[in-house]
C-alpha cells in the first residue's frame, strides 16, 4: 500500500530531518512539550521521553527528574547530545537509540513515559502503547501529545488523501480518536486521565494514561 509505514523509512525519513527539525518544528511544538513536561513532573522520578529527537525538551525537564531518551534516528540524536553535553543536562541518564515498538527495558522501568509527537509516527502504534504501558510502573502515567485526526468529513478526507505523502515523510495525518479507544477497552490495565485538545487549533492533543496495578483494577 501507498500509505505502508516501516521503521527504516521512519528512520530515514527523520534522518533528513535532523538538520532542520528544530527549526520547522520547533515553535510548532512548543505547547505541547511544555504541558507534557508539566504533567511528567507532577509524577516525577524516573521519565523516558520516547521519540526525543533533538532533544529541544530535556533541558525544560526538572534536575530532580531522572532522564532517559530514546530515538530511532541516530542523526536526531546526536544533536540531542550534543545539547545534553553543552547545557551540562546531569539529570540525563542515558541517551540511546531505541524503537518506540520494542523498547529494550525492563519491565516497571519508569514512573513516566513521554511520547510526543511520536504515536502517529509509528509503523504499527498500537505494539508502541503497549510497550510505553509495559515499561511504566504501576501508578505511573504515560504522557502523549498526539496529532487527533478527524476521521470523517472534509478534514477526515483531506487527512486519508495527504497519508501517501506523509508517510514517506515520518507521519499519519490519519489518525483517529477511535484507534486510541479501541486499544484502551482491549487493556485492563490503563485508565484515561486526560484528552484535552491543544491550542491553537485543536489539531493535536495531550493524552495521559495512567497504569493500573491488578490489585487496583481488581477493586
Amino acid at each position: 500500500m501507498a500509505t505502508q509505514m516501516s521503521t527504516a523509512g521512519v528512520t530515514r525519513a527523520y534522518d533528513r530531518w535532523a538538520p532542520i527539525y528544530d527549526l520547522v518544528f520547533g515553535a510548532v511544538f512548543r505547547r505541547g512539550r511544555s504541558d507534557a513536561i508539566v504533567a511528567a513532573e507532577r509524577v516525577g522520578g524516573r521519565i523516558i521521553e520516547v521519540g526525543v529527537g533533538t532533544g529541544i525538551s530535556l533541558p525544560q525537564y526538572a534536575r530532580s527528574s531522572r532522564i532517559v531518551a530514546v530515538d530511532l534516528s541516530d542523526a536526531m540524536l546526536n544533536k540531542a547530545r550534543a545539547r545534553v553535553r553543552e547545557q551540562h543536562l546531569s539529570n540525563v541518564e542515558l541517551v540511546t537509540v531505541g524503537d518506540a515498538e520494542n523498547l529494550q527495558f525492563a519491565d516497571n522501568s519508569f514512573d513516566v513515559v513521554v511520547a510526543q509527537y511520536v504515536v502517529t509516527a509509528c509503523p504499527h502504534p498500537e505494539r508502541a502503547l503497549d510497550e510505553f504501558v509495559r515499561i511504566c510502573r504501576a501508578g505511573g502515567e504515560i504522557i502523549i501529545t498526539t496529532r487527533v485526526g478527524a476521521g470523517q468529513g472534509l478534514r477526515g478526507t483531506i487527512e486519508r488523501t495527504l497519508m501517501p505523502l506523509t508517510s514517506r515523510l515520518g507521519f499519519r495525518t490519519e489518525f483517529p480518536w477511535s484507534r486510541y479507544e479501541a486499544w484502551a477497552a482491549h487493556r485492563i490495565d490503563v485508565h484515561l486521565l486526560e484528552n484535552r485538545p491543544l491550542p491553537p487549533l485543536g489539531h493535536f492533543s495531550l493524552v495521559r494514561y495512567q497504569k493500573i496495578s491488578p490489585e487496583d483494577h481488581a477493586r
